[in-house]
């Protein structure tokens, strides 16, 4: 193991001050969903930095010591620049503390958990990461939306909704246009609530049926939770008329079908002789 891999074994110790930095996937919501290597690393913290999003809840049960930083984002407000949440976690982690950084969902999907492993890094901070559960895989399934079924697709693909693409048509680019138009695996858009009527036009443009099946799936996990389903040519319309808003995510493609499931349950009821 070399020196940068050592940075990364699970447990890993201090620097020369002690203090050390553990990312923390806190999974999409739910605080039984937080896995316990996750909850290990909160009740050994001394400082956790904390986003909006994720298992919340479980901040009321640190240790009385523990000193939460709230450094949560709403779209479109972002009051602590991701620039100083990497500050925070050198400047405690120096100070000797161990720093945990709770994340919604897991930190290497769409978390921005590599820019601070990175800055940790370049300060000589060991880093220890524990994977959650990606929003984009759990929110689907506790949806009753599975994201490959055999005879329907084999894989998906996951976006975020805040990047526009480098000609700057819309925020899907072109592997995530190949998967709406023909077929070829399920869209996730993560954070696309804003940005669905962009998606709806540029996948419409770009020659998807206007019949694909989207679901967007709100407050997952939760008990907030409330699916919407529409044809991707009216997906913009009926969320907008059901007062959709984030966190949510998008599901476009085959499998979000309202009844895709029902068929396989009736099946294997009379498989069974009931």
């Amino acid at each position: 193991m070399n020196v940068s891999d050592a940075r990364f074994a699970p447990g890993a110790r201090g620097s020369d001050t002690g203090g050390r930095v553990t990312l923390v996937g806190g999974g999409p919501g739910a605080v039984d969903l937080l896995t316990l290597r996750a909850w290990r690393a909160l009740q050994s913290a001394d400082v956790v930095v904390a986003d909006r999003l994720g298992p919340v809840e479980i901040l009321a049960e640190l240790p009385p010591h523990v000193r939460v930083v709230d450094v949560g984002k709403a779209p479109g407000h972002h009051p602590v620049p991701q620039e100083r949440i990497n500050a925070l976690l050198v400047e405690h982690a120096l100070a000797g503390a161990h720093v945990v950084r709770l994340k919604g969902g897991d930190p290497f999907v769409l978390g921005r958990g590599g820019e601070e492993v990175l800055a940790c890094a370049e300060a000589g901070v060991p880093v220890e990461v524990v994977p959650g559960i990606s929003s984009a895989v759990a929110v689907p399934g506790l949806a009753g939306i599975p994201l490959t079924h055999r005879g329907v697709t084999a894989g998906f693909h996951v976006v975020s909704g805040h990047c526009a693409t480098p000609d700057s048509s819309g925020p899907l680019d072109a592997a995530a246009l190949s998967c709406v138009r023909d077929g070829t695996a399920t869209l996730v858009v993560l954070m696309g609530v804003r940005s669905l009527g962009a998606i709806v036009a540029q996948s419409l443009a770009a020659g998807a049926d206007p019949g694909t099946p989207v679901a967007v799936v709100e407050n997952g996990s939760t008990p907030g939770q409330r699916v919407t389903r529409a044809r991707l040519d009216e997906a913009a319309e009926v969320a907008a008329a059901r007062g959709v808003r984030s966190p949510a995510v998008v599901v476009i493609g085959h499998v979000a079908a309202a009844g895709l499931l029902e068929g396989t349950r009736e099946r294997r009821l009379a498989g069974a002789g009931v």
